[in-house]
This record gives structure tokens, C-alpha cells and sequence, in this order.
């Protein structure tokens, strides 16, 4: 199966591309409505609550800060949470605010915390320059699954908020599920009440999956599949052929083995073009992408250094879920009792699911970043992930890459 994807999430209707800053959220929505957008009251809602905000937020622009309550919105997916909220942040003047992908936001974090190592309270200072930044800071996929990384929030949102710093996120989960499960969690428990106190939780119910909703619009004409009767000679293009097409040339040459250094690590390639171009295209094979010392870290620099991205030959991931290990966490307590007890955790995913892991975070950058993806798979998409321990994760995934492909 090859699919082509092509992000464009935020075009208006009639093809204009920019929202005029003092257009309201409510209104750039209205204007959608029967258009770009099915009417749906789980949206117009969280609108509604976004436009106020807005409106709190006009009125002090000139004014001191003063404590303003944020927005948590969660819901399944394609409920168009990050819609909404990227919609609210392009209609809020330019200075002022922060928008990133929640693990990007923390990669952020940890390099600041480096370059502090030593100084005191150094969250304190990471909280006081971006409160310098912004006045809006904007998560999209609030999920927090790193323990490291649940350690550092609670410090950081006390300082932020103090700070008069308002958060808008979107997620899947409601705030009380964050790090659901997680090592420690007791020491999470702080960051979920701050939430609580400063931001509105809605919950976007909405019973269809608007990314689904366009895909039925547009007859599957985006999934290029072998044999299909719905797309044109593409389909019997291979990536070969593709990335010879995008490169404006046929020389083989062109399509060689090689690599390219990211994250100070070296990852083989099958073809790349000049990556200093603001049209930088790479070829990669799925393994070597996604099995092996991959981080998050190592796809956001991809997201940022490549317009285009080729992956082949992605496999059926997932499988049966199998109990594989037993992990004691140091920061669960060093008592006998305690120790004896944490001993017994059993992780429990398929052989496939680090693989998934991976690609999850990797559909996740090129998504957020608007890369535009050539996916090459031995299923159908919607065989790709069918059994497993990362189904709720995948869901988003399947329904990005759904998204992706309209463009």
C-alpha cells in the first residue's frame, strides 16, 4: 500500500491562508461552518469558551496581568481539539504567545535544565523566561508518560502559573488520567490538582471523527493503493520513481545509499537531497528509522530539516500482548516491602511495539511540523496497528494520517 500525504490543516475557505488578528476565534469558526466544517455543538462549545478567553485577553492587553483561567481540552480522536486551539492561537495578536507540541515543550525543558545543572531552583528560572516569552502558552497532546519528565512538570506549572502564564492544551485523556499507571505518581499528584485549579477542562464529545467525516468527502482519493479504482497512475508509482519525480531528475544517481547525521548520530538513508534547501527531501527506510537507539529528539530534528519525507517498507506493527518483563523503579522506595511489592510490575506490550512507539512519534512531528509524507506499507492503513498494547495511541495516529492525507 503507498499512501501519499500532504499536510495543509489550516487553510480557510476560498484558499485564504491568514487569520487577521482581531478576528475573533467564534466568528474565523462561523465563517467555516458548511464549508470546511460539519456544525457540531461538542465544537461550538469549546469555541465559545475559547472565544472568551480571547475576549479576556483583548480587553488586558494594555492592562497588568491578571489571573486569567486557561483551557484543558480533551476528547477522542479527530474531535478537533488541535483545530480549535491552533484556530484560537492564529486569531491572538503575533507577540505574546508559545505554541508546541507537548513533546517538544519538553525537549525544551530538559535542554534548558542542562545548561542550568547547578544553579538553584532552576525551574524557577525556566518558568521566569518563558513567562518573558509568552503570555499564552499552547500544548498540543498533553500526554505525559516519561517519569523524568512527571517529575519536572509540578515545579514548573507552580512557577508558570505564578508567573500569570495561562495554558490552553489539548489531549486525549482528562487531566485526573495523566501519567494514569506511571512510576511515582504520588509525586505527580500536585501538577494534576495545578492544573485543575488554573485551567477549564471541556470535554470536545462529539460523536463523529471529523478526519474520517473529510475522508468519506473525498472518495479515499488521497490512499493510493495497488489496484484501487479510485486513484489515478500514481498508484503504480513506486517511491523509486517518486523521489526521482520530486528531485526533477531520473538519474539513478540520484536515488543512492548513504546517510545523514541527526542528533549527532549518523542514520542511513536511501536518497536525500541538499539539506540546506527550504525544499530538503529524504528517503527512509522504516527500520532504520524507527528500530534502534530512536528518540523523540531525532524526529524533530527531521521535522524541522525536511520538507518531504519518504518511508518504506513499514510493516504490520502491534501483536499479541505478551508479559515480558518485571521493573522495579527507583523511585518507588528502597525498603524491603516496598521493593518486594514494585518487583512484581509486569510489563506487558507486543515484540512490535517499541517499533510502533517510534513511528507514533514520528507521525506526530511530521503532523505538527506540516511535513509532507510519501508512505509506502506492506497492509492496508487500517491494518497497520490491530492488536497491541499502544491501540489508544495508535487511534490518534491512524486518524492523523487520515487527516494528513487530504491535503
Amino acid at each position: 500500500m503507498l499512501l501519499v500525504i500532504q499536510v495543509d490543516k489550516f487553510t480557510m475557505p476560498d484558499g485564504a491562508s491568514a487569520t487577521p488578528i482581531l478576528n475573533s476565534p467564534l466568528a474565523v469558526y462561523q465563517a467555516q461552518l458548511g464549508s470546511k466544517l460539519v456544525e457540531d455543538p461538542a465544537q461550538i462549545e469549546a469555541i465559545k469558551r475559547l472565544d472568551t478567553l480571547f475576549g479576556q485577553l483583548h480587553q488586558q492587553n494594555t492592562a497588568p496581568f491578571e489571573p486569567t483561567t486557561g483551557i484543558y481540552l480533551w476528547g477522542d480522536v479527530g474531535r478537533g481539539k488541535t483545530f480549535l486551539m491552533d484556530l484560537f492561537y492564529d486569531c491572538l495578536p503575533t507577540k505574546g504567545k508559545l505554541r508546541l507540541h507537548f513533546h517538544r515543550f519538553m525537549a525544551r525543558i530538559h535542554q534548558a535544565l542542562n545548561a542550568q545543572a547547578g544553579m538553584q531552583d532552576p525551574l524557577v528560572g525556566i518558568a521566569n523566561d518563558l513567562a518573558k516569552e509568552c503570555r499564552i502558552l499552547c500544548f498540543d497532546e498533553f500526554f505525559v508518560s516519561d517519569i523524568a519528565d512527571a517529575m519536572i512538570l509540578a515545579g514548573l506549572f507552580k512557577s508558570l502559573f505564578e508567573h500569570g502564564v495561562i495554558l490552553v492544551a489539548t489531549s486525549n485523556i482528562p487531566i485526573e488520567r495523566l501519567y494514569e499507571n506511571g512510576l511515582a505518581r504520588h509525586k505527580f499528584l500536585p501538577c494534576i490538582a495545578l492544573l485543575q485549579q488554573h485551567t477549564h477542562m471541556l470535554h470536545l464529545a462529539g460523536e463523529q471523527d471529523h478526519r474520517l467525516h473529510q475522508l468519506h468527502a473525498s472518495q479515499n482519493g488521497a490512499l493510493l493503493s495497488r489496484g484501487s479504482k479510485n486513484v489515478g497512475t500514481t498508484a503504480e508509482m513506486d517511491l523509486a520513481a517518486i523521489f526521482s519525480a520530486l528531485t526533477h531528475t531520473t538519474e539513478p544517481a540520484n536515488v543512492r545509499a548513504t546517510s545523514i547525521n541527526i542528533c549527532h548520530r549518523d542514520i542511513p538513508v536511501v536518497g536525500v537531497t541538499d539539506i540546506n534547501s527550504p525544499n530538503a527531501l529524504v528517503w527512509f527506510d522504516f527500520y532504520a528509522l524507527c528500530e534502534g537507539p530512536r528518540s523523540q529528539l531525532d524526529y524533530m530534528e527531521i521535522a524541522t530539516r525536511f520538507n518531504t519525507v519518504l518511508l518504506s517498507g513499514v510493516p504490520q506493527l502491534g501483536g499479541e500482548v505478551r508479559g515480558w518483563i518485571k521493573a522495579r523503579g527507583t523511585e518507588d522506595g528502597t525498603g524491603d516491602n516496598q521493593a518486594a511489592s514494585t518487583g512484581e510490575r509486569v510489563l506487558s506490550y507486543s515484540v512490535n511495539d517499541d517499533k510502533a512507539r517510534r513511528f507514533i512519534s514520528l507521525i506526530d512531528e511530521l503532523y505538527d511540523q506540516n511535513v509532507t509524507l510519501y508512505l509506502s506499507c506492506d497492509v492496508p492503513l487500517a491494518e497497520l496497528y490491530l492488536e497491541g498494547a499502544l491501540i489508544f495511541e495508535f487511534r490518534r495516529t491512524y486518524s492523523r494520517l487520515i487527516e494528513m492525507s487530504q491535503g
